[in-house]
């Protein structure tokens, strides 16, 4: 189950919407699931409008209204908690206990009679676009006291109290909370603003190089303008192709300025982030598209890109040493003042055509070694899954075109190596011939259908890749075997068919079975103050009255100061 947290200050304008037919005619018969007692009987489960949700947002506001509070960022708490469409739909009851579960937990309730509630409400307007079940609660962050609910950290305390209510309520488990692993997502604001921009720049460019005298960006129809923008959008993804070039690059190089060169080889614009007050101690990097269209390019940290692509966790994968640093420092200040390479090295050079049959001996040593990792070896995994996810990056950005399978099959392989904290680096891990391996598929030609010696090198990833597989698969990440299955092993073997073949194939590689790592001791933690919880809820009687809202006449003269402070 996955919440979604925003915050904003029209209640009405919330309800209204949550009530109404949606952005795309989405929403269908919108209804109470959850909401506080009193909120509850008076409003049944008949199908909301315009009315009945103005009068559930004047009862909600109530208490910010009487006393006069403001708060800081908006007073309307709202989440949206969705879950797979794989699984469903939950009962009206479910989803009542569910919202009722998260807003305890995230302390908008009375807290054991301590606090004064906060007012909520829970609202079911059937799937979302994307065909997933979901509730959207609303939450007046005033309490009917006048005090304000603290909303301090709601975010990660939202992501815990949801996998917590997973267990409980027997929803899916989010497989990343066990592997401890998360992939850098896209979010939907940041994909339209980079449509919008292209979309702008791309007009503007083919406008004034025909000759046309067609309107300009700012007169075109809205409905026109948004069809270009979602055109634009659907075809780039900026950030994931930048992900790809970078993750290719790095596997490839065999030393920090061999990174840089390849990076900037490869199309892309790069610049250090130089320590405080120094030039040549590179702390990080930046890297952006170049613009096509003359737009302004979009720059990307390492860490925005994926969690392995940071500047730290790169260099653990190469050699450090007084020369290679200063080779490193010399190339970063090049590339940041936009000055030729200072010492071009293998990267400009053709590779050995010998080298393809000795890598593919050491590739076909190094599946034979990992039959004998255990499965719960995340770290030894993550670090095979993000070199083989490299070395098939840098295979897509020397032969596609446009990206294809192996990009899929990269992008795929890639989300078992988005680990929360550092792996085995490639040479305790002994696996250092993915690297090889990456380097030669960066020099590949493009086009064509390749040749008999790429032919057994994508048998040998194939096979990596199986291993990666039957080892998600023993660990039980079955959404992660899944998507392994599909978009890696699956499009390895439609160019392995494609491609011509040779003497003899390897057979896939094996995992010894072993149960998934136990569930985080905090999840556990929050899972037991839920169970807790439910005897209080059985005894304790609740109104259907509302509670007086009556302040008093100091507050009614005087408008809370800031000496009050949350939660007091």
């Amino acid at each position: 189950m996955m919440p979604n947290v925003t915050r904003g200050d029209r209640m009405g304008g919330l309800l209204v919407y949550l009530a109404g037919p949606g952005r795309s005619n989405e929403h269908t018969e919108p209804h109470l699931v959850g909401g506080d007692a009193a909120l509850m009987a008076w409003h049944s489960e008949d199908e909301l409008n315009r009315d009945s949700a103005l009068a559930i947002a004047q009862h909600l506001d109530r208490p910010r209204k009487a006393f006069d509070v403001e708060v800081p960022q908006g007073h309307v708490w709202h989440c949206s908690l969705s879950i797979r469409a794989d699984e469903g739909q939950l009962t009206d009851e479910r989803w009542g206990a569910i919202a009722d579960d998260f807003v305890r937990e995230m302390g908008f309730d009375d807290n054991e009679g301590t606090k004064a509630p906060c007012r909520w409400v829970a609202v079911r307007h059937g799937l979302s676009a994307g065909g997933n079940d979901h509730v959207h609660l609303a939450v007046q962050l005033v309490r009917e006291d006048g005090t304000k609910a603290s909303v301090h950290n709601d975010h990660q305390r939202a992501q815990r109290a949801a996998r917590a209510l997973e267990v409980r309520h027997g929803l899916e488990q989010l497989e990343s909370v066990k592997t401890e692993r998360a992939t850098r997502g896209f979010d939907p604001a940041e994909r339209e603003a980079q449509g919008r921009a292209r979309a702008r720049a791309k007009y503007e460019r083919d406008r004034t190089r025909g000759g046309s005298r067609g309107p300009a960006w700012a007169s075109l129809p809205a409905g026109e303008r948004s069809a270009l923008v979602s055109a634009q959008a659907r075809a780039d993804e900026p950030r994931l192709a930048l992900a790809r070039t970078v993750r290719g690059c790095a596997t490839s190089s065999a030393d920090e300025a061999e990174f840089v060169r390849r990076v900037r080889r490869a199309g892309a614009l790069l610049r250090p982030r130089f320590a405080q007050g120094r030039t040549d101690v590179v702390t990080g990097y930046s890297v952006a598209a170049r613009p096509e269209h003359g737009e302004r390019p979009i720059w990307y940290g390492g860490g925005q890109l994926g969690r392995d692509l940071t500047l730290p966790r790169l260099r653990s994968e190469w050699p450090d040493s007084p020369t290679s640093a200063s080779d490193a420092a010399a190339e970063w200040t090049a590339a940041g003042r936009g000055r030729r390479v200072v010492a071009p090295g293998r990267e400009s050079t053709a590779p050995d055509p010998e080298l393809w049959g000795r890598q593919n001996q050491e590739l076909s040593a190094l599946v034979e070694c990992l039959r004998s990792v255990p499965v719960d070896d995340r770290d030894t995994w993550a670090t095979v899954a993000r070199q083989t996810a490299g070395a098939l990056a840098a295979w897509s950005n020397a032969t596609e075109e446009v990206p294809g399978d192996l990009a899929a099959a990269s992008e795929a392989l890639s989300r078992s190596a988005q680990t929360y904290r550092r792996t085995v680096a490639p040479q305790k891990a002994g696996t250092v011939a993915i690297s090889g391996a990456a380097m030669l598929l960066a020099s590949a030609a493009r086009g064509g259908q390749g040749t008999a010696a790429q032919a057994v090198m994508i048998r040998q990833f194939l096979r990596l890749a199986q291993a990666v597989h039957a080892a998600s698969v023993a660990a039980q990440q079955t959404r992660q075997a899944q998507l392994l299955a599909e978009d890696t092993r699956g499009r390895l073997m439609r160019i392995r068919d494609a491609l011509p073949r040779p003497q003899g194939q390897a057979g896939a590689a094996t995992a010894t079975i072993e149960t998934a790592p136990p569930l985080a001791l905090e999840v556990e933690a929050v899972a037991a103050r839920q169970r807790a919880s439910q005897g209080h809820d059985a005894t304790r009687a609740t109104s259907p009255l509302p509670n007086k809202i009556e302040p008093s006449r100091a507050r009614q003269s005087t408008k809370p100061g800031a000496d009050r402070g949350p939660e007091r």
